[in-house]
């Protein structure tokens, strides 16, 4: 083996190694320093971090009777294997305190029924649920969608020429078919401070957990929302239904829709008779327990924000939608077979730009309002990366500085 060989590292350790940070112009890869320190006596000692997070131990994650102290009969130690290289240490603190991947994670609830005694309350609730609520459920959306459909076609057909009546008519028609969804959920939805009204120079901005975060605020106001594009049924909803009530759409894929993105929701502010428009500025789904970095895009329009936080209660059911593992209709049906979906809706206090503040600082005191009032914790992330992956050129020369490191020990024994 000559020193320029290069040896495979698995996926899992470039990913862990991938880890950016993002505020402004400020880029972090993990060979930016070691996260974490071995001291003499071979202990693992954590890196101060400027993440102030609930970080597991790494012994947490070994085998049962397996440590990372020094074992007898000279086993091979855990701290000989990360001392092999600093690539090694460091993708092994990423691992462990891995706050990104853990934004994106939906928590499985604790298992209730291990016993004999609990047992047979379970199986009655699957059979409720299942048998009897979701059914009922079913008809509830059912006889909402003949009724939206029944009113929405004539109306939308028959009113061109009156488009004031139209619209108005519609906006009542999709609050309406809204109040049905979360019928359909038993949604117990608490709504605190003022109810939205339609004004000029103003947007809503909110954190995201789920699609159905548009629907629960959808109503009670008929916001026009800025969406990514969606396949399927839910991608016809868009270009028909709510396209009446203003909503955006765009993809992400597509670097020239945000020109034409940006275009649009400038001239929709503008209108004093629009829609209010609201915007998810995480740009993706996050599991109600974390706020990642919020895009600017919102900031720079120059009128007055207003800040929605939602929080979501996981007694009954998860509403976080991971989409790269379910689809919408499997969340819909998960959210159905539930007991309920407890929710807390707050309205804040409109916010502007200060004097002298750049719309990344404005982004930033927005999001500090809303996490504070959601007790949602705050990470430094963009949640654009959750559909990114390692540059090749990135994990070449990851694999090549760990190939050489490994060659070096051996030359030194």
């Amino acid at each position: 083996m000559t020193p320029s060989s290069r040896l495979s590292v698995p996926s899992a350790y470039v990913r862990a190694c991938f880890r950016i940070k993002r505020f402004g112009l400020v880029t972090r890869f993990c060979s930016g320093g070691s996260v974490t320190k071995m001291s003499n006596a071979g202990k693992l000692k954590s890196s101060s971090s400027e993440l102030d997070l609930d970080r597991p131990n790494i012994e947490d994650y070994l085998p049962s009777g397996s440590s990372v102290q020094q074992e007898r009969h000279g086993k091979l130690r855990l701290c000989d294997l990360l001392d092999i290289s600093p690539s090694l240490s460091e993708a092994a603190g990423a691992i462990v305190d891995d706050t990104f991947t853990r934004c994106f994670k939906s928590n499985p609830p604790e298992p209730w029924n291990w016993n004999v005694y609990l047992l047979p309350l379970w199986c009655c609730g699957v059979v409720i649920r299942y048998l009897i609520m979701f059914p009922i459920r079913i008809l509830v959306l059912t006889l909402g969608w003949i009724i939206f459909l029944s009113s929405f076609i004539p109306a939308h057909l028959l009113l061109k020429g009156n488009d004031d009546l139209r619209k108005k008519i519609e906006r009542c028609l999709v609050e309406m078919m809204c109040s049905f969804f979360v019928a359909s959920w038993t949604g117990v939805v608490k709504y605190h401070g003022p109810r939205p009204s339609m004004r000029p120079k103003q947007v809503f901005v909110a954190n995201h957990t789920s699609m159905i975060d548009f629907i629960i605020l959808e109503q009670m106001t008929a916001f026009a929302v800025i969406m990514q594009k969606h396949p399927g049924w839910v991608g016809l909803l868009q270009s028909t239904i709510l396209e009446s009530v203003g909503c955006i759409w765009f993809n992400r894929t597509e670097a020239k829709d945000r020109e034409i993105v940006a275009r649009k929701l400038r001239e929709h502010v503008q209108g004093a008779t629009n829609n209010p428009l609201l915007i998810f500025p995480e740009g993706t789904c996050v599991n109600n327990h974390y706020t990642v970095m919020f895009k600017k895009g919102a900031f720079e329009l120059g009128c007055t924000v207003c800040p929605v936080a939602i929080k979501y209660n996981k007694i009954f059911v998860d509403a976080f939608w991971n989409s790269r593992k379910q689809s919408f209709t499997t969340h819909l049906l998960q959210l159905m077979t539930s007991w309920a979906v407890v929710c807390d809706v707050w309205y804040l206090e409109p916010q502007n730009l200060k004097p002298g503040e750049t719309p990344i600082e404005f982004a930033e005191r927005v999001r500090d309002i809303i996490s504070l009032r959601a007790g949602l914790k705050k990470v430094p992330w963009d949640g654009y990366l959750k559909y990114s992956r390692p540059s090749p050129k990135h994990r070449e020369q990851k694999q090549q500085n760990f190939a050489e490191s490994v060659l070096r020990r051996f030359e030194e024994k």
